[in-house]
């Protein structure tokens, strides 16, 4: 561990110290080191690495042949697709995790046919560099 200075924008301070009490990091440089790897992986995913990752969809299961329409689009990127699950929350609303390895720009266009298929509720792509 190295230790060095850092100088901040009074507003930027500001929101740094936001940011550490909204994650509830013990203290500035555990956020900092956030920031950086969060940056990191982001570049990573712009160059297209090998990432792994996992989906999440929110729906209504009542909605007119939307589950079929989630696998055949899911079928269509098989060789991305590790497994899924899929939980009721009550009456008529199920989560899906799809748990997914491939190109970054591939994950992110299979999650982008998901997210918008009609009767998504809600659908949140996170991805993590392997190597």
């Amino acid at each position: 561990m190295k230790r060095f200075g850092v100088s901040l924008e009074d507003e930027l301070l500001a929101k740094l110290d936001g940011l550490v009490a909204a994650h509830a990091f013990p203290n500035r440089s555990q956020a900092i080191r956030f920031l950086i790897r969060k940056h990191l992986k982001e570049e990573q995913w712009k160059c297209n690495r090998e990432v792994s990752g996992c989906l999440v969809l929110v729906y209504d299961h009542h909605k007119s042949d939307l589950q079929n329409r989630l696998t055949t689009i899911q079928h269509d990127f098989h060789h991305l697709v590790l497994c899924s699950q899929h939980v009721h929350l009550d009456h008529s609303n199920c989560i899906e995790t799809i748990t997914l390895k491939g190109q970054a720009a591939k994950l992110q266009e299979l999650a982008d046919k998901l997210i918008a298929v009609k009767g998504i509720i809600h659908g949140e792509l996170v991805m993590s560099v392997i190597k």
